[in-house]
């Protein structure tokens, strides 16, 4: 088992032993998009190689932990989503529940750049590229990626991208 995996086990434990409600209520459904995650991986696994024995098999079917860093983002990405539905149906309560859960996620992930260190890097990656315009945003993003995956949100750098560019 890798590191974070086992960080998210440990506190789900914890808040299992503590009966903090939220966060094993959050920690729960975390680790179960783990495992779907991981059982897609090995599905697309024994199609591709499907000789592997059982143990190869379960091992490189493990996330890595940039693999869950993904699975966190996506489940961040579903709480923001349902805090914007709930407030826009004027439920305060259940928006509530949702930027609780979403404060418990991001304690998995690693230490997020700030705005000025983003903004450096994405202006950095438009100079290398040679973007000039808005069509240009995907060559960006290919050149940013590498460096600030798992770092940042998405939807917080195509923004920043957009500004810089028109």
């Amino acid at each position: 088992m890798n590191e974070l995996k086992e960080k998210i086990q440990e506190s789900l434990n914890s808040s299992l032993k503590n009966k903090r409600e939220i966060e094993l209520s959050t920690l729960r459904m975390l680790s179960a998009a783990i495992l779907n995650r991981e059982k897609e991986k090995r599905f697309k696994t024994t199609k591709e190689k499907p000789d592997l024995k059982e143990e190869e098999l379960v091992k490189e079917s493990q996330l890595n932990d940039k693999e869950i860093i993904e699975v966190i983002f996506s489940e961040i990405k579903t709480r923001k989503e349902a805090i914007f539905e709930y407030e826009k149906g004027e439920r305060q309560d259940l928006a509530e529940k949702e930027k609780k859960e979403l404060e418990v996620l991001k304690k998995y992930l690693p230490e997020q750049l700030s705005k000025e260190e983003l903004k450096k890097i994405i202006e950095e990656s438009i100079k290398k590229v040679g973007a000039e315009s808005i069509k240009d945003m995907g060559r960006v993003i290919k050149e940013l990626v590498p460096q600030i995956k798992g770092k940042a949100d998405m939807s917080e750098i195509s923004k920043m991208i957009r500004e810089l560019l028109l």
